[in-house]
């Protein structure tokens, strides 16, 4: 919180929150991540169709989006290239689970500037660590980004060495399901594939682009027989774009069309353009 115009809670720039924030409390709310850039969120449809539709999961008002918008626009400004997160949740209340016959909600929007990752990765891909924590099944929650992402959390404590860029984690009986950061896809016999979303993991916006991209694309419960198999393996996010994963543990895959096509929907989408990395 070093720069507090950044920081804007309820329409005004702030760096507290009142203690009895549901959000703060139980989670109760929701989030979303988007890339800002030169003042326009070129994923921003798709980013408000996943807040309205966790909005009626989550039995929450909605927040008009031309708020959203004006509230984005002020934290994002003077940053040509900006990481803000949108935070909605259920506002202040009283001690216990019930919430208040009326919600009116609370507004928080964060906004940084991007920490561009290094070039390489978009050309010879990422190493991907192993989690041991699992996404628990809880259909009701799965798809949407609500507050609670104490799974994340944990499993991101399972390493500190800084060549794994992310970590892979899988659901309790034992499929594919995201990073702790990221929704993950791969190619298997010429067809890209993710992860089946309804119990468990959150549907990513950059996850929707990139099967928006690939019209022969299928979700279907994803095995570790398939993922070592896979001739393809990448990551989708509406931050960092689409990077090829060059290994999971001692298993290495190749950069290959799938995920270059993907990077040019990127980049198409107005995205900045993942650039080339420097020859040696």
């Amino acid at each position: 919180m070093n720069d507090p115009a950044r920081w804007r809670v309820d329409g005004r720039a702030a760096t507290e929150l009142p203690v009895g924030d549901r959000g703060l409390a139980y989670g109760d709310g929701l989030f979303e991540t988007m890339r800002v850039v030169a003042g326009r969120a070129p994923l921003w449809t798709w980013h408000m169709e996943r807040l309205e539709e966790g909005c009626r999961r989550l039995q929450l008002p909605q927040p008009a989006s031309a708020m959203l918008a004006d509230e984005v626009s002020a934290a994002a400004d003077g940053l040509d290239d900006a990481v803000v997160r949108i935070t909605w949740t259920a506002g202040s209340g009283p001690r216990g689970y019930a919430r208040q016959a009326t919600v009116s909600g609370r507004l928080i929007v964060v906004a940084s500037p991007v920490h561009h990752a290094d070039p390489f990765m978009a050309t010879h891909g990422v190493a991907l660590f192993e989690c041991s924590t699992r996404w628990s099944l809880q259909p009701r929650l799965a798809g949407i980004k609500h507050l609670n992402r104490l799974e994340q959390v944990l499993a991101r404590a399972e390493w500190e060495d800084p060549s794994f860029i992310d970590g892979l984690m899988l659901d309790m009986d034992d499929r594919v399901i995201s990073t702790t950061a990221a929704s993950i896809g791969l190619v298997v016999d010429g067809v890209p594939m993710f992860p089946a979303l309804h119990r468990c993991g959150v549907a990513g916006v950059g996850r929707r682009l990139a099967m928006a991209s690939l019209p022969d694309a299928v979700e279907a419960d994803i095995d570790r027989a398939m993922l070592a198999s896979a001739s393809e393996v990448f990551l989708a996010s509406s931050v960092r774009g689409m990077l090829p994963v060059r290994a999971i543990g001692d298993r290495h895959y190749a950069t290959g069309p799938v995920v270059r096509a993907l990077q040019a929907a990127w980049t198409t989408a107005g995205m900045p353009p993942l650039r080339p990395a420097e020859q040696p």
